[in-house]
């Protein structure tokens, strides 16, 4: 299994997640992250790290964002590869309790 990054992220991209990632899982779009299936060793600590609750076990996803499991795969595709931390979006504290943010995902 795999962890997966969900809307949450969106317009936020805090990347406390990936200090703590043991392995280079973690691809960065220009306003959200997204977890490699194929490089997430399903550690979890990620989870804990992240100050929005945007990651999920993919077992655990809840209904409205299993979408995010086929994105995640898309996207690291797409984005590179994040392995520091970076300052969060300048305004990602106004939008950290949005929902319904998938329309201003950027690819």
């Amino acid at each position: 299994m795999t962890h997966v990054v969900t809307e949450a992220c969106i317009r936020c991209r805090y990347t406390d997640c990936v200090d703590v990632c043991p392995v280079d899982c973690f691809h960065a779009g220009p306003n959200m992250l997204v977890i490699d299936p194929n490089e997430c060793i399903d550690c979890a600590v990620c989870v804990a790290e992240c100050p929005v609750n945007a990651i999920y076990a993919e077992e655990d996803l809840p209904a409205d964002q299993q979408a995010f499991t086929a994105l995640n795969a898309e996207l690291t595709g797409v984005f590179p590869v994040l392995n520091k931390r970076e300052a969060p979006l300048p305004d990602a504290d106004a939008w950290k309790d949005v929902t319904d943010k998938l329309s201003l995902l950027e690819r």
